[in-house]
This record gives structure tokens, sequence and C-alpha cells, in this order.
């Protein structure tokens, strides 16, 4: 068995996509669902995707912490004009709260998931999925492998 780590992905698309009608081609049985470019509906169901989707993959916390919050300073644009709080300045991203319950959460060897609806209708989808195994889905093999 490979050693625990966490591969990050990165979903940002129309809200319409989501729900083209229905959500089947967001789960894993449907014929579409590999090729889906939009985001599954279970966070673990990311791992059954094809590897080429992974953004990284990171073996020890405070990277896949540095990598999250990091995409979050980066899409900080989108969520101007919006009420959310979540996104820390690049500068201050290690001291954030995001970061400090990211390093928490991915220390545990859960799921860190980040979703928002931001500018233009869009929606914007930030995951760091535990592998090698998955609490819920232990059966799920790493991607990489």
């Amino acid at each position: 068995m490979a050693r625990p780590h966490h591969h990050a992905y990165v979903w940002l698309g129309h809200g319409d996509v989501l729900v083209k009608p229905g959500d089947a081609h967001r789960r894993p049985g449907h014929p579409e669902f590999r090729a889906a470019q939009v985001m599954p509906l279970e966070c673990a169901d990311w791992l059954l995707k094809p590897a080429s989707r992974i953004e990284g993959t990171f073996y020890e916390p405070a990277e896949g912490a540095g990598w999250y919050c990091g995409r979050l300073a980066e899409y900080a644009e989108l969520f101007a004009g919006s009420s959310c709080a979540v996104v820390p300045s690049a500068e201050r991203c290690e001291g954030s709260e995001q970061y400090v319950e990211t390093v928490r959460i991915l220390s545990a060897g859960e799921d860190r998931v980040g979703g928002w609806w931001v500018s233009g209708d869009r929606f914007l989808s930030l995951n760091l999925v535990a592998c090698s195994p998955h609490r819920v889905r232990p059966q799920y093999q790493c991607p990489l492998q």
C-alpha cells in the first residue's frame, strides 16, 4: 500500500453544468463520468477520474494546506462582491484560519473540500482528497497506480 497522501483537484465552471439536467453525469456509474470535466457528487469519487485531473499530490499536511490557501488567493478576484470571507491574502496564507484548519483536517487523514458560488454564476470547488486509503471508500485505488 502506498504512503497516505492527498490529491488536489480544482473545478471552476458555470453552475448550469452542475445540473445539466440532473446530476447523473457526476456519478461513477454514468457513462460520461470519467470524461466529464465537472466535479463529482462525492468527494472521494475524484479518485475515479483520470490521473491527469490531479493538480498536485501532497504527503505532508502543511504542503497540502499551502496549496489550498494558495488556490484561494489565486482565485480571490472571483469572490469580489460576495460576503465570503474565506480568502486569505497570499502573504498571510500560512497563519490564516484556512491554513490552520486545513493542516488539522489533513493530519487526521480527512478530505479538505471547499465550494463557493463566485462571480458570473460560477462555482469554484477546491478539494484535497485522502488517498491510500480513503476513509469512506477504502476500495478506491490511487489514480497514480
